[in-house]
């Protein structure tokens, strides 16, 4: 008995390092595809509307970026919007804004 032991014992002493290697050579996970963010929806009253600036405030504090050809003279403050949002970065970019 005793004849099998000992050769056992080295076979698995010399073994258990290469096993420990491979394990630690296993490909990292491949990375989830990057998402583009969802749109979000906001509803408020209008503080204030810059033109000039492209950005309009909610009475909540939220500033939204508006796209560079957005021109509706129409909107004023104390006006109830929906705004349709993303983000981009660390800017809340609306998509659309609807009176009501």
């Amino acid at each position: 008995m005793r004849k099998f032991i000992a050769p056992l014992l080295i076979a698995v002493t010399i073994a258990a390092p290469g096993a420990a290697f491979a394990a630690s050579t296993v490909a990292p996970a491949a990375k989830p595809a990057a998402t583009t963010p969802a749109e979000q929806t906001a509803s408020g009253v209008v503080k204030s509307f810059d033109l000039k600036a492209h950005t309009l405030t909610l009475a909540d504090g939220n500033i939204y970026q508006l796209p560079a050809n957005y021109s509706t003279p129409t909107l004023k403050a104390c006006e109830k919007v929906t705004v349709h949002w993303k983000m981009n970065g660390t800017a809340m970019e609306a998509t659309t804004v609807t009176l009501g």
